[in-house]
C-alpha cells in the first residue's frame, strides 16, 4: 500500500506543478491580494526589513519564507517563483494530514513520503487547492497549524511551542490554535490513562448538560496533570502578548478595516459551508445516509429545536452584517451567494435555521462517534473566538477550523473517501476553470 500511496502522492504532486503553471501563464500580474504580498515579499528579498506596507494587517511569515527559498536555494524573486513558495507547501499538506489523521483514528502513520489517500484527498480541499497557487498566506498558516497540533500529538510540546510560534507569524488568531493542539493532546492522553479518573470526561454521544457541568467542576483536580507540558504554550502565549501591547492590538496595518466585531451569524455561515463542502464526509460513515438522518431527526426535539431557533433569529436580527467589501466586490463568489440569496427577501436568513441546527447536529454526530464530550467540545469552543470577531463573511477563514473538524470523522468509508475526492475535484475544477479562463472584461476574475 505505501508503494501505492507514493505513486499518488507524486501524482498529486504532479498536478499541482501543472496547475501552477497555468496559473502563471494565464494571470501574470498579481491579483487581488497579491498585488499586496509581493512588492512587500520583493522588498525583504532586497534586504529592506524596515519596508512595511501599512495596508497589509498579517505578520510577515509568507515573506520570510520567500526569502529563506531565496537564499538557500537560489530561488528568484519573482511573481512565479513567489507562488512556488506557496505550493510547495500545498506538497506538505498530505504529509501532515497523515499524521493528523491517524492520531483521531489512533492508528500508526505510514512513512513519511507515503501519505493516506484520505490525506491527499482532504489535501484537495478546494479552499486550500485553490490558494495553494497564489501568494497568499492560507496554505502555509494551514500547514504551520497542522505540524503544531500533530507535533502535540506526539508529546514534542517544546516543538509544538515553537512551531506555533511559526504558525503566528502566518496569521495572528494561529495563537488560539496553539491552544486547540496543547488540548487535543492532554485530551487524549488522558482518556487512555489507565487508573486516571480526576477530570470527568465520558463519550460524547451519551453525555448530557449534567456532564458537561460535572467536566468543569472536576477540571480544577486535574490541574496537576495538565500544567507541565503547558509551558511551551505559557511561553507562546506571553509573547503573544507582548505582540499585542507593542503593537497596540492584534491587527497590523490598516486596522479601519478590521475592526473587530461580535458576527454571531458567522458560526451558522461556517456549518452550512462545512456540510455544503464536506457533506460525504458526514453521511459516508458506518451505517450510511439513513442513520445520520435518522440520528438528527431523533436530537432535534421539538421544544429544545424551538428555544435554539428563537436564539438565532435574534441574532441574526442583531448581529448580521453587511459588510462593505461584501457588498462591493463582484470579483468574489460571496456577493453573489450575498447578494441573490441572503439579499432576495428580509426573511431568507432566518429559512436556514433550522437547516443550520441540522447541519451542527450531524457533524456533531459524527465527530463525537468516537470522542469523548470534552474531546468534541474543544474545537467548537475555540472556533468562538476564532470567527466571531471577523466580520467579513469570507470561506478562507473557514480553512483551518474545516480541516481540524474533518480529521476528527474517524469513519469515513472507502467509498465515502472516493466521493469525497471526485466532489473537491468537480469543484476544484470549476472554480479554476471559472478563474482562469473566464475573465470579465471590467470585472475581473472570479474566485472565492
Amino acid at each position: 500500500m505505501s508503494s501505492n500511496t507514493r505513486i499518488l502522492y507524486l501524482v498529486y504532486c504532479g498536478v499541482a506543478v501543472a496547475v501552477l503553471k497555468e496559473f502563471n501563464a494565464m494571470v501574470t500580474e498579481p491579483y487581488m491580494d497579491e498585488p499586496f504580498h509581493v512588492p512587500q515579499a520583493l522588498a525583504y528579498c532586497r534586504g529592506e526589513w524596515s519596508n512595511w506596507d501599512p495596508k497589509i494587517t498579517t505578520p510577515p511569515g509568507l515573506y520570510m519564507l520567500s526569502v529563506l527559498l531565496h537564499r538557500v536555494f537560489m530561488f528568484k524573486c519573482n511573481l512565479n517563483l513567489l507562488r512556488l513558495t506557496v505550493t510547495l507547501t500545498l506538497f506538505a499538506l498530505p504529509i501532515v494530514l497523515t499524521r493528523l489523521l491517524g492520531f483521531h483514528q489512533r492508528r500508526r502513520s505510514p512513512p513519511k513520503l507515503a501519505p493516506s489517500i484520505e490525506a491527499l484527498v482532504l489535501s484537495t480541499f478546494p479552499i486550500a487547492w485553490f490558494f495553494g497557487f497564489l501568494y497568499y498566506t492560507e496554505v502555509p498558516s494551514l500547514v504551520s497549524v497542522l505540524f503544531t497540533v500533530v507535533a502535540a500529538t506526539q508529546n514534542k510540546h517544546w516543538l509544538a511551542g515553537l512551531l506555533g510560534i511559526v504558525s503566528c507569524f502566518f496569521r495572528q488568531n494561529n495563537v488560539i490554535w496553539v491552544l486547540y493542539a496543547y488540548a487535543v493532546s492532554q485530551l487524549m492522553r488522558l482518556r487512555f490513562k489507565r487508573g486516571y479518573a480526576e477530570l470527568h470526561d465520558p463519550p460524547a454521544l451519551g453525555a448530557g448538560p449534567g456532564d458537561f457541568l460535572r467536566s468543569i467542576m472536576s477540571a480544577p483536580k486535574a490541574l496537576p496533570e495538565l500544567l507541565p507540558a503547558f509551558a511551551p504554550y505559557a511561553v507562546v502565549l506571553a509573547l503573544f502578548g507582548g505582540f499585542v501591547i507593542w503593537n497596540d492590538g492584534i491587527v497590523l496595518g490598516d486596522k479601519s478595516n478590521h475592526v473587530p466585531s461580535f458576527h454571531v451569524p458567522q458560526l451558522y455561515y461556517f456549518i452550512a459551508f462545512a456540510t455544503m463542502i464536506g457533506w460525504p464526509a458526514v453521511v459516508c460513515g458506518e451505517g450510511g445516509p439513513l442513520k445520520v438522518a435518522t440520528e438528527v431527526i431523533s436530537r432535534m426535539r421539538a421544544l429544545l429545536t424551538v428555544i435554539i431557533s428563537i436564539f438565532m433569529g435574534i441574532t441574526i436580527q442583531h448581529f448580521t452584517i453587511h459588510h462593505p467589501f461584501l457588498l462591493s466586490d463582484n470579483r468574489h463568489f460571496t456577493f453573489y451567494i450575498w447578494r441573490r440569496v441572503f439579499m432576495l427577501h428580509a426573511v431568507v436568513p432566518y429559512l436556514f435555521i433550522p437547516g443550520y441546527q441540522a447541519c451542527a447536529w450531524a457533524w456533531w454526530i459524527r465527530v463525537a462517534r468516537d470522542q469523548s464530550l470534552l474531546q468534541t467540545l474543544v474545537l467548537p469552543v475555540l472556533i468562538l473566538p476564532t470567527l466571531l470577531p471577523t466580520p467579513l463573511l469570507e470561506p478562507r477563514y473557514f480553512l483551518v477550523p474545516y480541516i481540524l473538524l474533518r480529521a476528527q470523522v474517524v469513519d469515513v468509508q472507502p467509498y465515502g473517501i472516493f466521493v469525497e475526492g471526485l466532489w473537491y475535484t468537480v469543484i476544484n475544477v470549476a472554480t479554476t476553470y471559472v478563474f482562469l479562463y473566464k475573465e470579465r472584461a471590467g470585472v475581473g476574475r472570479f474566485m472565492w
